[in-house]
């Protein structure tokens, strides 16, 4: 079969014929290049738009209001027990617009705590050429029944503020007030547990109140071999 290669977008080609040879062929090759990553790419690895958002929820103060579905419980992350693999994508800058995405792998270590009323995570990876840890932190709250999600790496050694919800038809939602280099936000974890051998998390933060929203990372997980 013959590759298949991108038509360069016309604007490019009356600059392109005025290239050395090379020159050219490396703009075609890079072209080239990113359809096929494009095309090879695990479909999980995007983040499935037919699953809406729910829509927020605010008090008189405008907090987030957080209710809990009619089925969430302490059992809800039991499927991620044990070692895990993980292929990720993220994008190389948030809210800016950017569309450039880096993907990288790395591992979780999934443990219970508090007789099933909690877990940890422990995280690693090298995508940045140097080992990078990571740990999340999830309780079970049996009088809300909403789990919060706290996050924390080596590099800021403190805790995150939770992102807070529940579990609905194997997708959970979690929500949280935060900021991003000095922009306040709204982020939500995603939990895509349709296939429990194939998990998949997802973030996005919104700006304007969940309005809009900007996916940025995005993961899947396969048991450790």
């Amino acid at each position: 079969m013959q590759p298949e290669y991108k038509v360069m977008p016309h604007a490019l080609q009356p600059f392109c014929r005025k290239l050395p040879a090379f020159a050219f062929c490396i703009l075609v090759g890079l072209q080239a290049s990113r359809a096929a990553e494009t095309a090879a790419m695990d479909p999980a690895l995007v983040p499935d738009s037919s699953i809406p958002i729910p829509v927020l929820e605010f008090d008189a103060s405008h907090a987030l209001l957080v209710r809990p579905s009619s089925t969430s419980s302490e059992h809800d992350f039991d499927y991620l027990v044990g070692n895990w693999t993980l292929k990720n994508r993220k994008l190389a800058s948030r809210l800016t617009h950017s569309t450039e995405w880096q993907s990288f792998e790395s591992r979780v270590e999934m443990h219970q705590i508090l007789g099933g009323m909690g877990n940890i995570d422990k995280y690693t990876d090298e995508a940045s050429g140097k080992p990078y840890e990571g740990v999340a932190l999830r309780l079970f709250n049996p009088k809300t029944r909403l789990w919060s999600i706290y996050w924390a790496d080596g590099n800021s050694g403190t805790l995150d503020p939770p992102v807070v919800g529940s579990f609905e038809k194997k997708i959970g939602h979690f929500f949280a007030r935060d900021t991003y280099r000095g922009t306040p936000v709204i982020v939500v974890f995603r939990w895509d547990v349709r296939n429990p051998e194939r998990p998949i998390w997802s973030q996005a933060f919104s700006t304007d109140e969940g309005k809009t929203w900007e996916w940025n990372s995005i993961n899947v997980s396969e048991r450790a071999r």
